[in-house]
């Protein structure tokens, strides 16, 4: 753990250098205009620079060595970006080989930090090279040395892509917005108002985590920077509470993701996709309350299942609400500003940076939460090393994304999905439409990765039968899920890299806490009633309550827990009752309601 490191002989010159990194961060995202190449740059050199210092077991020299080299190769990069663009993307040998040494830099430096993410990012490079080889839709004609390069590193869509993008400017800047708030006393307000809330509830702190990550990510958009965000606040808080590390993570990914479809805002998705409809924004909002609503529901009613598996307890301490108020809400105060600004209309950067100034003043209010010079230096040090693990993984995580778009992997995916489904039934279609929408989704923004899908897909549901409304929602909901989605499940590689978990333990887990949202939209899609577009009201209370009833079935399921620890036949019969609730036919209703309650009576009655 990089935190936790104890920092060599040479700790004080690496502090320093952590602090100027922030500096420099700030300064360039607010303050100072540098092009994005520019910026991307500067950021891989201080990820490479200090992912070399701290990690490996080379001799300093070596290590030395290698840093040179990585800060000749961006620089140079800095240098003569603009003069390339200029001769219109024409490359020399020296660019070519200023390339090769940028890539094996990635590539070493990735083996350093995360080696499974790395070898991954190698497959799919590697897929420019023997994809020709193969037969079929998934083929291509190949592509040379010097193509492969000008791609992945003289473009925008790989090393330079919107993985580092993304990490250069909001990543960055919600993380080290999150060690400050940490630094200020907040994350032992939130505790403290957590036990006050739902202290005596198994699993509190892991419930204010699910409904704190839905409220903030249906407005910032972003499951990555929700991630960063409500993470390093929220997963330390579950940790302690007794929940296993990747557990807390995947959490923490699941409710991030959720946000991206949770109505009011639905991280500007809402207004996109009223656009394309040419219908309200209102009627776009209602059609997501449910599904998203029963997606954070078994959230909650999940990780409270796990508080009573693992036996966690409740507080044995008192927490009194008003008090905790009344003492330390000001704390609370950079939050509500973040909110606000966001509100407004500011970008997520300007919000970022503008609460870190407030927080800082907002913790001077009382003697005990101050933040002195001290403080202040801890909190960018401890925000910059966090930032550090996930860094990285954008960058890896730009050679997956340049490889698929160079080779054209994700449209030809699409048009053999597309090609065998054209004559088919609705939900054989809509099935192989939610693969393609987790794969054209996957490291893309929730919003970009929905316009992508909906140009693709929807156009064939519709002609399958689909509403048109249904058909926009469901690919929104499976283009937002690739976030938690192997391999490329990049909120789930965020929060691990908060948690210190394992990425592909955190990834399962999250698909297993949000396998609501993999189901639900296959009722919805040819059924208006699941999305309250329907004028009889009490069809929709009994569809409302057989719904809610089927997801907490099948949460009991996923978590093997229903009084006692289940049995694999009885987790079974579980999770096909919570299914034939969540269909709206009154029989099928009948029967898992009957169902239930004969397990219900059986695990009370046996019960250990």
């Amino acid at each position: 753990m990089l935190t936790d490191r104890k920092f060599n002989r040479d700790g004080i010159f690496i502090s320093s250098l952590l602090v100027l990194w922030v500096i420099i961060q700030i300064l360039i995202n607010t303050f100072i205009y540098v092009d994005d190449m520019v910026l991307r740059c500067i950021h891989i050199i201080f990820l490479v620079l200090f992912a070399n210092l701290l990690y490996g077991n080379e001799k300093k020299y070596i290590k030395l060595l290698f840093v040179a080299i990585s800060i000749f190769v961006f620089g140079y990069v800095i240098c003569n970006y603009s003069l390339i663009s200029e001769r219109g993307g024409y490359t020399n040998k020296i660019d070519l080989i200023i390339a090769t040494l940028g890539f094996i830099v990635i590539i070493v430096t990735g083996l350093k930090t995360n080696k499974n993410l790395t070898l991954l990012a190698l497959f799919f490079v590697s897929y420019l090279y023997w994809g020709k080889f193969i037969t079929g839709p998934l083929s291509h004609s190949g592509f040379s040395y010097k193509r492969v390069l000008n791609f992945m590193f003289w473009g925008t869509q790989g090393i330079f892509g919107i993985g580092v993008g993304v990490s250069a400017t909001y990543i960055f800047l919600f993380v080290l917005f999150g060690s400050f708030l940490k630094h200020s006393g907040f994350s032992n307000f939130i505790n403290d108002f957590s036990l006050a809330l739902v202290g005596k509830s198994p699993g509190g702190p892991a419930k204010v985590a699910v409904i704190a990550s839905a409220f903030m990510g249906m407005i910032n958009g972003s499951a990555i920077a929700n991630v960063a965000t409500t993470g390093t606040i929220t997963i330390p808080m579950m940790k302690q509470c007794g929940y296993d590390k990747n557990f807390a993570a995947a959490v923490e990914a699941a409710s991030s993701t959720g946000g991206q479809f949770c109505p009011p805002i639905m991280g500007a998705a809402a207004f996109v996709m009223a656009e394309f409809l040419q219908i309200p924004y209102s009627k776009v909002m209602i059609s997501a309350i449910l599904p998203a609503f029963l997606y954070y529901f078994m959230l909650i009613f999940s990780v409270h299942l796990e508080a009573k598996k693992l036996g966690l307890k409740s507080a044995d301490e008192e927490v009194i609400l008003s008090k905790v108020l009344r003492e330390r809400v000001y704390l609370f105060a950079p939050i509500i500003v973040l909110l606000i600004m966001m509100a407004i209309g500011y970008s997520p950067i300007e919000c970022a940076v503008f609460s870190i100034f407030v927080t800082i003043v907002v913790s001077s209010i009382k003697s005990a939460t101050r933040m002195d010079l001290q403080k202040i230096v801890e909190a960018a040090k401890e925000g910059a090393l966090s930032a550090i693990n996930v860094g990285i993984a954008c960058v890896l995580i730009g050679l997956i994304i340049g490889s698929v778009s160079l080779s054209g992997l994700g449209l030809n995916f699409g048009n053999l999905i597309l090609k065998i489904v054209k004559d088919t039934n609705l939900y054989m279609g809509s099935f192989m439409v939610m693969v393609m929408s987790v794969i054209l989704g996957m490291g893309v923004p929730g919003v970009a990765a929905y316009v992508i899908v909906v140009s693709v897909a929807v156009p064939i549901m519709i002609s399958l039968g689909a509403n048109p409304i249904s058909a926009h929602l469901f690919c929104l909901v499976y283009a937002c899920l690739s976030n938690i989605t192997p391999p490329v499940a990049i909120s789930s590689y965020v929060a691990s890299s908060i948690a210190k978990s394992d990425m592909v333990k955190t990834s399962l887990i999250a698909v297993k806490l949000g396998i609501s949202g993999f189901i639900i939209p296959f009722f919805f899609i040819n059924n208006d009633v699941l999305l309250l577009q329907t004028n009889d009201l009490l069809l929709t209370i009994r569809v409302v309550i057989g719904a809610i009833i089927g997801i907490g079935a099948i949460a009991a399921s996923a978590e093997g827990y229903f009084y006692r620890k289940m049995k694999i036949y009885t987790r079974i019969t579980l999770f096909i009752l919570g299914i034939l609730l969540i269909d709206v036919g009154i029989y099928s209703d009948i029967i898992g309601i009957i169902g239930i309650l004969v397990i219900y009576y059986w695990e009370r009655r046996f019960r250990d």
